[in-house]
């Protein structure tokens, strides 16, 4: 089966089992689910999380428990935001009281408590210690893939471009068992995570696919340079005329 395939069979499969939490309808996200805050401990309870300063996070619903878990611990989080329209926020727990944490992990609070990041305060965050992506399906050679639309690949080459992250910065996701699958396809902009956390374990992938090293400008859509402003700025910033990549043609 190709991605779109897996992805319909894994959105029908969890609304059968009755697995799913909202928001709704699940097909075209990344799946909340029953467990979600069982699975995020099981990451929490990883020395790298505990190590972590500055923790990267999708803003989507399964993956709120763990953006809220960073907060409480202590650790800033940097959030994506939906679509990446507008880069990057950051929630600074030692700005917001104790009592808004929740609130904060949430997108609508993440905008509220949080600051937006413009490219160069991007870069001045720092090494991140630690990455949170959500996931539609991984399997067993910890590939996964996300909704469709490469947020998440393009959100991890954004950050490699810039030095924040590197092939060794731990990547975990959450997922609910149903989600586990055998085998999925794999792209070059695809990225591979060390950890799996499900509501019942952790899985730990040894041996998984090296990540890319940045953006791979001749595999970017047009469409992606239109709609995030980061991409536009950065292709400047590497002197990568975006016009052309436009002319070839790909959406």
């Amino acid at each position: 089966m190709n991605k779109d395939e897996i992805r319909k069979r894994i959105w029908h499969v969890m609304e059968e089992a009755g697995v799913t939490l909202p928001p709704r309808p699940v097909k075209g996200r990344i799946p909340n689910f029953r467990g979600a805050e069982k699975a995020a401990l099981h990451v929490t309870n990883l020395r790298e999380w505990r190590r972590a300063e500055v923790v990267k996070a999708n803003p989507d619903s399964p993956q709120r428990w763990l953006r809220e878990a960073a907060l409480v611990d202590g650790k800033k989080v940097v959030m994506a935001t939906p679509r990446l329209r507008k880069g990057f926020v950051v929630l600074d727990p030692s700005k917001i009281a104790a009592s808004m944490y929740r609130y904060a992990s949430t997108i609508k609070g993440a905008f509220k408590l949080g600051r937006q990041l413009d490219l160069n305060e991007l870069e001045r965050i720092g090494t991140i210690d630690f990455m949170i992506t959500g996931s539609v399906a991984v399997d067993r050679r910890g590939r996964r893939i996300g909704k469709g639309e490469g947020y998440a690949e393009i959100e991890y080459a954004i950050l490699r471009e810039l030095g924040l992250v590197g092939e060794r910065t731990p990547v975990a996701t959450t997922i609910h068992e149903l989600q586990l699958v055998d085998e999925l396809p794999h792209d070059p902009y695809d990225i591979s995570v060390d950890y799996a956390a499900t509501p019942q374990r952790l899985i730990h992938f040894t041996g998984r696919d090296p990540r890319p090293k940045g953006i791979i400008w001749s595999l970017l859509p047009c469409s992606k340079l239109r709609e995030i402003p980061l991409l536009s700025l950065l292709a400047k910033m590497r002197g990568i005329d975006a016009a052309s990549i436009c002319r070839r043609g790909l959406r």
